[in-house]
């Protein structure tokens, strides 16, 4: 899928074992990729995620990290440094920032440490983690940040939240500039309201939010997560080889 490389394709996912990252990896497979993904605390569900990935005809390894730890982030980096021979390869070619935690205090009420908590996993956490993993990724790869539609559209009690990606998106055009030389491409992928069990479950079990979601959006209904996975695993394909430096947004048109 990168030019230049004929070999089986690897990618390393964050917060994988569930929600928009296990999607991700089961439609990356689908497409012939190998993964490397991260869980934070279910070993279960990560598990789960491997084994449909075989079912799919592809290997993939779960491993744990709170992407809100910098400080492990070194013994991690050496976890996949080691791993990435029993996906047939010592570098990676996909990187994809997806592990997250979601906050709907409103601003007058938002903590020093609630904001501390969704900088080190929305933020500190992506650039830092990006950083470290950058010696062990092909050039010609290909990174994706993911974002949220809060970055356009302001809901009352998002704000700390919708910061840290707005932040990300900004870096994201950063990192497109940066590692151009080496042919890596960098974009954004900003999904609005999905039905995962993100912020609770609240947009999939509760009835009136998904049913105002529903109205809000263009294609009138909330999204799922297969309406995300494959769009980032084609995005991570060479048919969007000359994609870069965009902050896509997967929302259904939500809000326009």
């Amino acid at each position: 899928m990168t030019a230049g490389n004929t070999g089986t394709k690897i990618a390393i996912v964050t917060g994988g074992s569930r929600g928009l990252g296990r999607n991700t990896v089961i439609n990356l497979a689908r497409r012939g990729v190998n993964s490397l993904f991260t869980y934070r605390a279910n070993r279960a569900e990560a598990d789960k995620v491997v084994s449909l990935v075989a079912e799919a005809g592809q290997k993939a390894i779960a491993l744990p990290l709170d992407t809100g730890k910098v400080n492990t982030f070194d013994a991690f980096v050496e976890q996949v440094r080691k791993s990435l021979p029993e996906l047939g390869a010592e570098r990676f070619d996909f990187l994809v920032n997806n592990a997250g935690t979601s906050n709907h205090t409103p601003f007058e009420q938002t903590t020093e440490e609630e904001l501390d908590g969704l900088y080190n996993v929305h933020f500190k956490g992506v650039f830092f983690l990006t950083q470290k993993l950058l010696p062990l990724i092909n050039d010609g790869g290909r990174i994706v940040n993911i974002s949220s539609g809060l970055t356009r559209v302001a809901f009352p009690g998002s704000g700390s939240y919708a910061s840290m990606k707005g932040a990300v998106e900004v870096l994201t055009r950063y990192l497109a500039k940066e590692l151009g030389p080496r042919k890596i491409a960098v974009n954004t992928v900003a999904p609005g309201a999905v039905a995962t069990d993100f912020s609770g479950g609240m947009v999939r079990d509760n009835p009136e939010i998904n049913r105002r979601v529903a109205e809000a959006t263009a294609l009138g209904r909330a999204g799922v997560p297969d309406d995300i996975g494959p769009m980032i695993a084609s995005l991570l394909s060479e048919d969007n080889r000359w994609v870069n430096a965009q902050r896509i947004e997967v929302a259904g048109g939500m809000v326009i």
